[in-house]
């Protein structure tokens, strides 16, 4: 039983334009450190579906849904539309967002059925920032809120965490699952830069650890071992996802945390040992932010390498 690898060629077709940082070579960039590494050895890659409407339904309104399908369907060929400042869509964006969602859905089904211990969702478009009614920073369904709803309604788990430590806080995520008590969130985050939130939680089941510009991985050690930690311990998570995000890197101007590596590895260390301690190990981790190619690939394949357990 291997651990699971996903992703799908769809998701290199939704681009923003040829200067956009959310590029579809994020995903050669990470699959790329993967293969060199010989970590995709290890890893049994399946081939996602597309997310159905019934499960995109759980995290988004139905009014959002119908208005999404309705923009996809109407890009030009060659042209794109803009959804906010920051994010567009193409012709193939709607499929791309309907195939990410699909692969955490399906990443979900393998863990929680013992088919693989653990699961990488190596998609695009990210989601994190997806509200129940509106897409935004670069994000157009949240793919790990959809998963993790269908998995609570699908095999009847009552505790399910949710980690993100992408450098901006997952407001999307908290929008669709504050308040819901079979979810614990956790989430770190550069205080004061998109989407300007989270320093105040929702509600009582989010831990929300906003970090001061340029703290480095001390502070977000120091964050992770006070405050999430114990929380999860607490919490007893029968089932494990990770929003994760590599933008916090300091190669990586979207943010200014200055993380390495070797945080990204001793992050997900400590999440698999809380995996191990009340989840029989199991995790789904969705990529989410990181947009130098380099800093990703590599922060990516340390994170890998832990969850799989080839460290």
């Amino acid at each position: 039983m291997l651990p699971a690898y996903l992703s799908h060629a769809d998701c290199l077709k939704h681009e923003m334009g040829a200067q956009h940082p959310e590029s579809p070579e994020r995903l050669g960039a990470v699959s790329d450190q993967l293969l060199m590494r010989g970590l995709l050895d290890y890893m049994h890659a399946f081939d996602p579906p597309l997310a159905t409407q019934d499960q995109l339904a759980r995290a988004h309104s139905a009014d959002y849904l119908q208005q999404f399908a309705d923009t996809g369907a109407n890009v030009p060929e060659d042209g794109y539309v803009q959804i906010d400042p920051d994010t567009r869509i193409n012709a193939y964006s709607y499929r791309a967002a309907l195939r990410a969602a699909g692969a955490a859905v399906m990443a979900a089904d393998l863990v929680a059925t013992g088919k693989a211990p653990v699961a990488f969702c190596n998609i695009r478009p990210p989601g994190h920032h997806a509200e129940r009614a509106a897409a935004g920073g670069f994000c157009f369904f949240n793919n790990v809120a959809v998963a993790i709803l269908h998995a609570l309604d699908t095999y009847g788990l009552e505790r399910v965490a949710l980690v993100d430590f992408d450098v901006h806080h997952g407001n999307g995520s908290e929008d669709i699952l504050a308040g819901d008590q079979r979810v614990l969130m956790c989430s770190s985050f550069e205080s004061g830069i998109y989407p300007f939130c989270g320093d105040v939680p929702k509600a009582a089941n989010m831990v929300n650890t906003g970090l001061p510009s340029r703290s480095g991985g001390k502070a977000f050690r120091e964050a992770v071992s006070q405050h999430w930690i114990p929380a999860l311990d607490a919490f007893r998570p029968q089932l494990l996802f990770i929003s994760a995000g590599f933008d916090g890197h300091r190669e990586d101007d979207m943010g200014n945390l200055g993380l390495t590596e070797a945080d990204f590895e001793w992050v997900t260390r400590e999440l698999v040992g809380v995996a191990n301690r009340h989840a029989k190990g199991r995790i789904v981790s969705c990529l989410e932010g990181g947009y130098e190619l380099s800093p990703l690939g590599r922060s990516a394949a340390a994170h890998v390498k832990v969850l799989i357990g080839a460290d």
